[in-house]
């Protein structure tokens, strides 16, 4: 067998490489940045909360990598403008960008308003594509990049209660599908991933919820809510060398509930 000169660990390793992680104060964010760091990676971790922020940052430092917090808010857009031309403006090489930041909302269609509509979409799309459109182009210069934008496992369905948020990650797998496209030339590439149900504050109000945490349990292949560290591999994954030849993809990491229609049944003997 031909050897390449890659060994298999070195496929996965990010020694070298700055990442940005949003939404890295608490839940998958945070269990993301951390995993990043593990494989090698320093951080630049961003949220609006400063103080759970830089607990994240610590705990990276604590690891052996460089760590810097930027706390600003996904909803106010220029914020995150300002955020961006501050890092550019420094000539920050970040190489990996995961926008893993968004809101949920529930509600029926006809009580819903404009304002929540818009909301959702300046956090959940909106500031997506201004961290995409400004980080990459140091990417695209340097001719390597890995960007991750997460959507949901309602990226391709539909579900009531959820029109807004549903409408937000279509969108966002539309965005990642086409940036995919007009970075690929450059050497990047875009991904997305769609979570399902994890054991995270988001989340909250289903899973510490027994009836409705068993609705939910009932759905899912594996019948259990994801624990935040399971997200760390897939974005190890798309962040490094072994994903080089794919792009414009969803990867569900959802326990099975998006593809498998998962129903209890008891069979008698």
């Amino acid at each position: 067998m031909q050897k390449t000169g890659l060994g298999t660990m070195a496929l996965f390793s990010l020694e070298g490489r700055t990442a940005m992680v949003t939404g890295a104060s608490r839940g998958l964010g945070r269990a993301i940045a951390i995993g990043l760091a593990e494989a090698g990676a320093d951080l630049i971790v961003a949220a609006r909360d400063a103080v759970k922020l830089e607990e994240t940052a610590q705990e990276i430092r604590a690891i052996g990598r460089k760590a810097r917090s930027i706390a600003f808010d996904l909803a106010d857009l220029d914020a995150v403008q300002a955020a961006t031309d501050q890092l550019t403006g420094e000539g920050i090489p970040i190489d990996i960008l995961v926008n893993n930041g968004a809101i949920g909302g529930w509600g029926p269609l006809h009580e819903s308003t404009l304002d929540q509509w818009e909301g959702m979409f300046d956090i959940n799309v909106s500031s997506m594509y201004l961290l995409c459109r400004d980080l990459s182009k140091g990417m695209a210069a340097r001719k390597w990049g890995r960007i991750i934008n997460f959507a949901s496992y309602v990226a391709d369905t539909g579900r009531p209660n959820l029109s807004a948020y549903t409408a937000s990650k279509h969108a966002v797998l539309g965005l990642t599908r086409s940036i995919a496209a007009d970075l690929a030339p450059h050497g990047v590439t875009c991904n997305a991933i769609a979570p399902g149900f994890f054991d995270t504050d988001m989340a909250a109000p289903t899973v510490g919820h027994p009836e409705r945490a068993k609705i939910f349990l009932n759905a899912i292949a594996l019948h259990r809510f994801g624990d935040p560290k399971e997200m760390i591999g897939p974005v190890q994954f798309l962040a490094s060398n072994a994903s080089g030849y794919i792009t414009g993809h969803m990867l569900p990491v959802d326990g099975g509930v998006a593809n498998i229609l998962s129903l209890p049944v008891v069979v008698e003997t």
